[in-house]
């Protein structure tokens, strides 16, 4: 399992990291048994992945929990990034200090902040009126978070969904952050044009979020209604699939998704490969991605993830996917927010 230096820290992380969303069970993925988390984790680091991301939002804070019980004894061999919400930075410790009791650790590898401050953002994860209105600021964000890195609660600073401008906002505080975590996949290719870039001329190392974009890019749906509503209130489709959840009022781009899930079946069976391992295979890739995030819920999944890490693809193969994907891209544009209009963005 190939692993990289995080930015400038001294924390390598696998090329795989597994997403902890799924673990303590919750609504939106459904009941997920501590069995299999524990299997999943053990194996996870038995085959050289030592990343795991989870957040304090996930499942009320039972993510955590689960990783953290999980992890168990083999603590010190896991890089674990957690993230806090937006709405939190006014009280950075107490936060953290309340993941590091669900996680069971004196310490969190990596420390985002879950996405930018601002008033769209925060109102998502938060009712309360004083806070939308009086924010805190990312200078107060980032000075608790070195804080925190100094007293060595925290290893290292990152961020989370953060665009070319808001990221250009935390390098002028004067805090070094490491990385920055993004969704990216073959149909959510927004990052390629300024947001990659700028992480690679700033020694910002990028993990991609949503590899195999909740599954679609793994095959498991035919057709776009066969999509848990859910699972499909962003802009990859039109609004009213969302079954009301949607909030981006577009036309989506199923039509081309599901050319590329067609194509890319069809070229995995001609490269023996299972379709989410090439989806995967070409995250890799690409240069400015150092670790892609994948849920794995039990050890089947895992063990297909894990192969698709070594599985090396040819600059053609890259190159076609490429241009089938095109057509979404041109669709999509490059706006990484990808759960409200194009135009009325939390990412900027």
């Amino acid at each position: 399992m190939k692993k990289t230096i995080l930015g400038k820290s001294d924390i390598l992380v696998s090329a795989m990291t597994v997403g902890c969303w799924p673990f303590g069970g919750g609504d939106y993925w459904g009941e997920q048994s501590q069995a299999d988390v524990d299997n999943v984790v053990c194996m996870a680091l038995d085959r050289g992945v030592n990343t795991f991301d989870t957040a304090e939002m996930y499942n009320g804070g039972e993510s955590e929990r689960s990783l953290g019980k999980a992890l168990g004894s083999r603590r010190k061999e896991a890089v674990i990034i957690s993230k806090i919400s937006p709405s939190n930075c006014h009280h950075v410790r107490k936060h953290c200090e309340e993941s590091l009791k669900r996680l069971g650790t004196d310490y969190i590898d990596v420390y985002m902040l879950h996405w930018p401050i601002n008033k769209l953002a925060l109102e998502h994860f938060t009712s309360n009126h004083s806070i939308i209105q009086i924010p805190p600021t990312v200078e107060e964000a980032y000075r608790q978070l070195d804080e925190l890195k100094k007293e060595g609660l925290i290893r290292s600073v990152g961020m989370s969904n953060f665009g070319h401008t808001q990221m250009e906002e935390v390098v002028n505080t004067g805090v070094r952050a490491d990385v920055n975590e993004m969704p990216y996949n073959i149909v959510s290719r927004a990052i390629e044009a300024e947001i990659a870039p700028y992480c690679m001329e700033n020694a910002i190392s990028l993990i991609g979020s949503m590899g195999l974009q909740q599954g679609l890019l793994a095959g498991i749906y035919k057709t776009p209604g066969d999509v848990p509503c859910h699972q499909a209130h962003s802009r990859h489709y039109p609004d009213y699939r969302g079954g009301g959840t949607s909030r981006h009022g577009e036309e989506g781009a199923e039509k081309e998704i599901f050319d590329v899930v067609a194509q890319l079946q069809a070229l995995s069976s001609d490269l023996h490969v299972h379709m989410a391992q090439l989806a995967i295979a070409w995250i890799l890739k690409k240069p400015f991605i150092v670790s892609t995030l994948v849920g794995s819920r039990n050890l089947k999944e895992l063990e297909m993830n894990v192969e698709a890490c070594s599985l090396e693809i040819s600059g053609e193969v890259e190159a076609l996917i490429d241009k089938v994907s095109l057509p979404v891209l041109r669709i999509l544009g490059n706006n990484p927010d990808y759960y409200e209009h194009s135009s009325k963005s939390r990412i900027y």
